[in-house]
């Protein structure tokens, strides 16, 4: 008998918890996936219906459980309430093992990206193993920038995916 996948690490930081979605995310995570502004540098930059928000969801759990790492949910500690998203993708046909992150708008502004986006970098090398980490990153996209270069991210190239130009940034383990 299989035992399963394994279970998704929660990762804790002084304000907040990166864990697992569930389903009762579904209302925060669609009404931030509906916002134009908060989705104009992802996927092929533009909203997405609460519908295909509750699929993104499924996927980012399917990411967990076939490859053992996927994307969190972000959740602040004190309140419970969710942020954004955090964490790794790297489907087949990808061009490497990405960290990524997408906060509320509302949440923009006070850090939490990039508290949780280092943490999960850390886990990343400290824990995964992972030797080189990418952030996939849309050229207009200046706070994602200013993230990846906060967490000593290097531009490291660009390439074309999902009908638009990606800069590749690049973090290596010490």
């Amino acid at each position: 008998m299989s035992e399963g996948p394994p279970a998704e690490p929660v990762l804790i930081t002084p304000r907040l918890r990166l864990r697992p979605f569930v389903e009762a995310d579904w209302p925060a995570y669609a009404a931030m996936c509906a916002d134009a502004e908060v989705m104009r540098h992802i996927g092929a930059g533009g909203p997405q219906s609460k519908e295909d928000a509750w699929r993104t969801m499924a996927t980012f759990l399917g990411h967990w459980a076939l490859c053992g790492y996927g994307m969190y949910a972000l959740e602040h500690r004190e309140s419970g309430l969710l942020l954004g998203r955090v964490g790794y993708l790297d489907p087949p046909g990808w061009p490497g093992f990405e960290l990524g992150w997408l906060l509320a708008r509302e949440h923009w502004g006070h850090g939490y990206a990039r508290e949780a986006a280092a943490a999960a970098l850390r886990h990343a090398f400290e824990h995964m193993r992972r030797e080189r980490v990418i952030s996939l990153i849309r050229p207009g996209n200046q706070r994602s920038i200013a993230i990846a270069e906060a967490l000593g991210e290097q531009l490291h190239g660009e390439i074309e995916m999902l009908g638009g130009t990606a800069l590749v940034y690049e973090a290596l383990c010490r």
